[in-house]
């Protein structure tokens, strides 16, 4: 199952849920109606009176489901993954922490972060909690946070919680993020009742309860209904997340490409005393979403397949009784992930040339949507290498961050940088602007492979400025990009990106709003599209030509439009992200294996053409790795100015 495959089925699982909650919203209402015409001894009251209260029940259920579940939701979208996180008490992994286990941790999450294409999410560490689990949560990849337990960071290696991570990356990239925070939702509407119930249930003694007798019927059925509730909600819980650990531990053994890391992490939860347990008291709230179990429960309302059933699939030899003998092991003495690193060899591998596995375009570049190919995160690691230590430290920052992104669009030409730099002076201040200036210097001297991964690597510690300082930032980033007059394919490709990335950790939304298309009616944009990237590509027009119609082959075989490439190319190319954003996934699909037809027409992928194309597929929501520059490099003719 491909990215575009797991991304219907996302889709799917989101309508059935919806399906879900309707049906359990109308078994709770029949049983409160059902509560209240016996409580109440409706069959003894006129037909008229019994309709009337029938029908007043059953809107005051429907209202504090829906409205519990409305609140709940938007409440836990504004506040990002991170609220969730901190909700169970983490606290957040500075970026730049020199402490060993956290620098391991960190070092793990972005070289995963850069091999899927995706934001480099925050961090959060649950310090109380001893068993080994981790948790992703987000409305957006521009808003996720990954949590992991003291537990996974003392007790898993290297290449453990490498597969822990990717485990939890995957849930990202596919989608189920959103998803789990809808379940939470849902659930909170469906026990509300429960809630509601206790709190209508009268206290303080007998007298008091007499005094308020009127309540006790209704606080009765409230609660009756609600913890039916609980029950059609942990039904829910289980249906819903089963299947997606099972697809998250395929992913995640695309993602790393060995099944000895996540192998050796569920064996270890099944061998330590701790296991997955959690020990916060809203652990079931995100019971659904975790790595591991932190609620034991039966095996009706289980959330998780059972733990041999996951070992077994990455490990067909694997025998349940070796999980008591390492139980046996580990009695006396616990395991430590750092040891066993030392133990294996693991190193801070020298910096060594940046060169990405050359895929079989443009079929395998579709195939790489979501799933890095082999090699991905051995690039990965080389591209983060190859960073400056200084540069890198920079960017993890959130008082050097700003500095360091602008730094990475001001121009080579003197005059024109002293133009630019006056514009940072008067938005940010003279002592930003120098900054810029210096690392306009220091980043010049950079690969130019490195630089997407840079921005990358800057965006956790951009979204820690204020929502003020951000928004000025974004305008300014595109005042500079058009500075000169020209615009080159980065300076486009990071302007969208950034802007993109911190709307959506702003909002929790696109920047554009996102009308459902089809190819059809998306077919002024796709030519659009198609045209920008051939004329990126190719500099002879006929050649450039040539590619325009291999691409729109691929993603409309029957329409036949002219190569007309706009004049005014990124202000067309800022137009189409709506109606390409809305195609479903296998239209996607389509459109990134047009893309890919155009860029490899001539059998050369230039530096600009994969930057290109690497942001497409960012603004569409498809996550792309890195992919390797080859033949002539980056393009030195830029297009026409935008807007």
């Amino acid at each position: 199952m491909n990215f575009f495959e797991r991304q219907i089925e996302v889709r799917r699982a989101s309508a059935r849920l919806v399906w879900l909650f309707v049906l359990a919203v109308v078994v709770l209402v029949a049983l409160v109606e059902l509560a209240v015409w016996v409580g109440f001894k409706l069959d003894h009251r006129p037909a008229a009176t019994a309709v009337r209260v029938l029908v007043v029940a059953g809107v005051l259920t429907v209202l504090v489901i829906g409205l519990t579940s409305w609140i709940r939701t938007l409440l836990l979208r504004r506040g990002g993954g991170g609220k969730i996180a901190s909700g169970l008490g983490g606290w957040l992994v500075p970026q730049d922490t020199v402490d060993p286990p956290l620098r391991r941790l960190c070092n793990v999450v972005e070289e995963i972060a850069i091999a899927s294409g995706t934001p480099v999410p925050e961090l959060y560490v649950l310090p109380g909690e001893q068993g080994i689990n981790a948790f992703a949560a987000g409305w957006t990849p521009g808003d996720a946070a990954i949590a992991v337990t003291q537990g996974a960071l003392d007790r898993l290696n290297r290449d453990e919680l490498q597969g822990v991570i990717a485990h939890e990356f995957s849930h990202i990239v596919n989608g189920d993020m959103r998803l789990n925070i809808r379940l939470i939702g849902v659930l909170t509407g469906i026990v509300g009742l429960a809630i509601l119930g206790r709190m209508l249930v009268p206290r303080g003694g007998s007298k008091r309860a007499a005094g308020l007798g009127p309540l006790v019927l209704p606080a009765a059925v409230a609660m009756i209904g609600g913890y039916v509730g609980v029950l059609i909600g942990r039904l829910i819980k289980a249906g819903v997340s089963r299947q997606r650990e099972h697809l998250a531990d395929a992913s995640a053994v695309q993602f790393t490409r060995q099944t000895e890391g996540l192998a050796g992490a569920l064996k270890k939860i099944g061998g330590l005393p701790a296991g997955s347990r959690l020990r916060s008291a809203k652990a079931e709230d995100v019971s659904h979403m975790l790595f591991g179990e932190g609620r034991k429960f039966s095996s009706l309302f289980a959330t998780h397949p059972p733990l041999t059933e996951r070992i077994r699939r990455l490990d067909p030899t694997f025998d349940p009784g070796e999980l008591e003998r390492l139980s046996a092991r580990w009695a006396g003495a616990l395991p430590s992930g750092m040891d066993e690193d030392r133990a294996l060899g693991f190193t801070s591998p020298a910096p060594r040339s940046v060169s990405a596995p050359v895929l079989a375009w443009p079929a395998a570049v579709v195939a790489a949507i979501g799933t890095p190919a082999a090699g991905s995160f051995d690039h990965a690691g080389a591209l983060l290498r190859a960073i400056p230590e200084d540069v890198h430290a920079r960017a993890l920052r959130a008082d050097t961050v700003v500095a360091l992104v602008l730094g990475l669009v001001l121009s080579r030409d003197q005059p024109t940088r002293t133009g630019q730099c006056r514009l940072v002076e008067a938005r940010l201040g003279r002592p930003v602007a120098d900054a810029a200036w210096t690392e306009a210097d220091a980043l010049g001297r950079l690969d130019p492979a490195l630089r997407l991964p840079l921005a990358q690597l800057a965006f956790p510690a951009l979204r820690h400025r204020s929502s003020q300082e951000l928004q000025a930032v974004q305008a300014l980033l595109g005042e500079l990009v058009r500075a000169d007059g020209n615009v080159d394919v980065f300076e486009y490709c990071l302007s969208a990106l950034v802007h993109r990335d911190l709307f959506e950790t702003m909002f929790r939304k696109p920047p554009w709003t996102v009308r459902g298309s089809s190819l059809g009616q998306a077919a002024p944009a796709v030519a659009t599209l198609l045209a920008v990237v051939a004329a990126v590509g190719h500099r002879a027009p006929a050649t450039a030509a040539a590619a325009f119609q291999a691409g729109l082959a691929r993603v409309l075989p029957t329409t036949m439009l002219p190569f007309q490439p706009p004049p005014r190319a990124w202000q067309a190319l800022d137009g189409v992200w709506p109606a390409l954003d809305g195609l479903d996934g296998r239209a996607k699909a389509l459109v990134v294996d047009g893309l890919a037809t155009v860029v490899w027409h001539d059998g050369v992928v230039e530096v600009a053409e994969s930057e290109l194309l690497r942001m497409v597929c960012a603004m569409l929501h498809c996550p792309l790795p890195p992919l390797a520059a080859v033949g002539r490099g980056a393009l030195a003719d830029p297009l026409p100015p935008r807007g």
